[in-house]
């Protein structure tokens, strides 16, 4: 790479054109030498191409391309002079973005005795919605390998973690915390990371993420035929049937039993089964026996088939019950502890 000092160049007279200056910025998110037509036509226009950073990964593919690029990180002062009589300079950002030239640029512009030259923010490549998973990513790589607690982790010892940030992302849903929401969901997302990385390193049968996304993007796909295919479906009970009917051919299961999770709540496991019950018309009468789990049983059913989700009432009249105890104590008033411990060892994600 060149690395001509910018003093080399010729200072110009007072009166010369002052010239333009064009950031270039880049996303590392997309895969060098994918830029977009103006910065590539921005790049072969100019007088110079400038890039703080040796290393920078948009480098080799510009040299390839026939652009040569100075190694050079100029002050304000030197980019100012070096556009002077016209010229045209692409400065290539780093991935700070250069907030100190920037900085130094918007100095020199308010001291009003600057001549400046035209000055163009120009974005050679966007991130694609989803492009900030790539960044979760490779955090979950790092830790991974150079932290002493996440780097000993199996699925098994990360399993109670799953299960409460599944359990805090239902409260924030009900609670109706937006920003709870956003960062509970973040917290999940983990757990899907985690457990994906943790599964590359199996020695029998080891998955990443990309395969996790392909699978689910392939299930997404076929359930849909009226989405991507040539089904049709204009009511939400039809894409139900749609999606029954794909996920009973690709299951092949000879109950509707199978795939009902027996660790879930009681109660939603009551439900779970009375809706693939009624779902598959059979006539199934519950089974008859004395005590609570019975009773709980039938109210499960009967809530299932009246459309109402048994876990969520319970948990809507136990939170009235919290309040009632929390306003015979006389602490309503009082502001409630954090939700989450402290970060530790002891939590992943909350």
């Amino acid at each position: 790479m060149n690395t001509t000092s910018l003093e080399d160049a010729q200072v110009p007279g007072p009166d010369a054109a002052p010239g333009r200056i064009v950031l270039l910025t880049t996303s590392h998110r997309v895969a060098p030498g994918l830029l977009s037509w103006p910065a590539w036509q921005a790049l072969r226009a100019a007088d110079r191409v400038l890039c703080a950073d040796g290393a920078h990964p948009q480098l080799p593919y510009l040299r390839e391309a026939g652009t040569a690029v100075d190694e050079a990180a100029p002050t304000a002062q030197e980019l100012v002079d070096a556009c002077a009589g016209g010229h045209t300079v692409v400065v290539v950002a780093t991935g700070e973005g250069e907030p100190a030239l920037t900085d130094g640029l918007a100095r020199l512009a308010g001291t009003g005795r600057v001549r400046m030259p035209e000055l163009e923010l120009l974005p050679a490549s966007y991130d694609l919605p989803g492009a900030r998973l790539l960044d979760l990513v490779q955090v979950m790589d790092r830790i991974r390998a150079e932290c002493p607690w996440s780097s000993r982790q199996t699925h098994e010892g990360l399993v109670k973690y799953g299960i409460e940030e599944a359990y805090e992302l239902v409260e924030a849903i009900e609670a109706g915390d937006r920003e709870e929401l956003r960062e509970e969901l973040g917290d999940v997302l983990l757990q899907v990371v985690f457990h994906a990385r943790i599964a590359e390193e199996n020695p029998d049968a080891p998955f990443s993420i990309d395969d996790v996304a392909g699978g689910i993007v392939a299930k997404l796909i076929h359930r849909h035929p009226h989405v991507f295919g040539d089904a049709t479906a204009e009511t939400p009970e039809e894409v139900k049937e749609h999606w029954l009917r794909t996920k009973a051919a690709e299951k092949r299961r000879t109950s509707v039993t199978e795939g009902v999770p027996l660790g879930q709540p009681g109660l939603a496991l009551a439900a779970k089964l009375s809706s693939r019950v009624r779902t598959a018309g059979l006539d199934v009468p519950l089974p008859q026996g004395e005590g609570i789990g019975y009773d709980l049983l039938a109210l499960a059913t009967r809530a299932e088939a009246d459309g109402v989700d048994p876990e969520a009432a319970l948990r809507a009249a136990a939170r009235a019950y919290r309040d009632a105890i929390r306003a015979a104590e006389g602490v309503a008033g009082r502001p409630r502890p954090p939700r989450h411990a402290p970060e530790g060892p002891d939590t992943v994600g909350g």
